[in-house]
C-alpha cells in the first residue's frame, strides 16, 4: 500500500513545473483567529470526556456481573470511539493554537485510512451488536449458548476486517489519483470528500464508487440493524408486561440512537463527495461523528443502562476510599 500511495500521482503543477507533493495544508475548523482559543479549549474538553468516558465504560464491563456479549460488544464500540477520536482531534487542536497548518503526505493518508478503518468497523460491530439484541430478546432461553464467546470474538474480527478491505481499498483509490492543483484542504482533517476536490483528473467514476461504498459500509449494516429490530419490536409487543416491554426497549433505544446519529452524519458527509458548495457543512457533519457521537456514546450507554450505571457508582465509591 506504502509503494501505491509513493506513486508519480502526488504531482502537482505550478507554473508548469511539476514539483512533488510532499505535503497538504489543513484549513482547519474555522479561519476566524478570534475564534482560535475558544475552540481550543471547547474541544480539548470534548475529548477529554471521550476519552474519560470510554475508558470508564472498558473498566466498568469487565466485572463479573457485566460479563453478556453485549457489554463486550460495548467494550469494542469504547475503543473505537477513543481510536475515531485520537486520530483526528490532536491534530485539530494543535491547528488552533499553530499558524502551521501542513500535514505530509504520508500522514494525511494515514489519518485517511484510520478513519475509515475505525468508522467502517464501527458500522459493522454495530450491526453485530443488533444481531446480539435480536438473539437477547427473541431467543432469551438459548441466548448464552449461541452468542458465546468464540461467535462475539469472531463477529469483532470479521468487522475489522471488512472495515479494513474498506479503508485500504478508499484509501489507495484516493492517492492514487493526481493532485496538480491547490494543496490546501478545506477541512481540519484529511477526509475524502476535501481531498478529491484537489484531484485534477476526472473524479466522476470514483464518486460512483463512493456511492457504492457508502451504500456497502452504511446502507447494508443499516438494512441488517432495521430487519434486527423489526422482529425484536415484534417479540416486544407479544410482553404481557407493561414493565417488562419498557425495560426491554430500552436497553434496544440506546443502541438505536447512535445507529441512527451515525447513519445521518455518514450519509450527509459521503453521498455527495465532491459537492463544493457543502463544504463547511460537510465539516460541521465530520465533527458530529468523528467527536461528539464518540463523546456521546458513554452517556448514552451508561445513563441509560441500569446495570452500568450501579456497577460506575460501586467503582467511583471504590476509587474514592482509596
Amino acid at each position: 500500500m506504502a509503494e501505491l500511495l509513493q506513486m508519480e500521482s502526488t504531482e502537482e503543477t505550478e507554473s508548469g513545473n511539476h514539483t512533488l507533493l510532499t505535503e497538504f495544508v489543513l484549513s482547519g475548523l474555522s479561519s476566524r483567529p478570534e475564534l482560535q482559543h475558544l475552540l481550543f479549549f471547547t474541544f480539548c474538553l470534548v475529548y477529554t470526556l471521550t476519552v474519560v468516558g470510554n475508558l470508564l465504560i472498558c473498566v466498568v464491563t469487565v466485572h463479573p456481573t457485566l460479563c453478556t456479549s453485549m457489554y463486550f460488544f460495548l467494550r469494542v464500540l469504547a475503543f473505537l470511539d477513543v481510536s475515531t477520536a485520537s486520530t483526528v482531534v490532536p491534530k485539530m487542536l494543535v491547528s488552533f493554537l499553530s499558524e502551521d497548518r501542513s500535514i505530509l503526505y504520508m500522514s494525511c493518508a494515514t489519518q485517511l485510512y484510520c478513519v475509515i478503518f475505525f468508522g467502517a468497523t464501527e458500522w459493522y460491530l454495530l450491526a453485530a451488536m443488533a444481531y446480539d439484541r435480536y438473539v437477547a430478546i427473541c431467543n432469551p432461553l438459548r441466548y448464552t449458548v449461541i452468542m458465546n464467546a468464540r461467535v462475539c470474538l469472531s463477529l469483532v474480527l470479521l468487522s475489522c476486517c471488512s472495515g479494513n478491505v474498506v479503508s485500504v481499498v478508499q484509501t489507495a483509490w484516493v492517492f492514487t489519483m493526481p493532485f496538480c492543483g491547490p494543496r490546501k484542504i478545506n477541512h481540519f482533517s484529511c477526509d475524502i470528500p476535501p481531498l478529491i476536490l484537489l484531484s485534477c483528473t476526472d473524479t466522476s467514476l470514483y464518486e460512483k464508487q463512493m456511492v457504492a461504498a457508502t451504500v456497502l459500509v452504511i446502507f447494508t449494516p443499516f438494512c441488517l440493524i432495521l430487519v434486527s429490530y423489526a422482529c425484536i419490536i415484534s417479540s416486544i409487543l407479544k410482553i404481557s408486561s407493561a414493565e417488562s416491554r419498557h425495560k426491554t426497549f430500552s436497553t434496544c433505544s440506546s443502541h438505536l440512537i447512535v445507529v441512527i446519529l451515525y447513519c445521518a452524519s455518514g450519509t450527509l458527509n459521503y453521498l455527495r463527495p465532491n459537492s463544493r458548495n457543502s463544504q463547511d457543512t460537510k465539516k460541521v457533519v465530520a465533527v458530529i461523528y468523528t467527536t461528539i457521537i464518540p463523546m456521546l456514546n458513554p452517556l448514552i450507554y451508561s445513563l441509560r443502562n441500569k446495570e452500568v450505571r450501579e456497577v460506575l457508582i460501586v467503582t467511583m465509591a471504590v476509587l474514592v476510599k482509596k
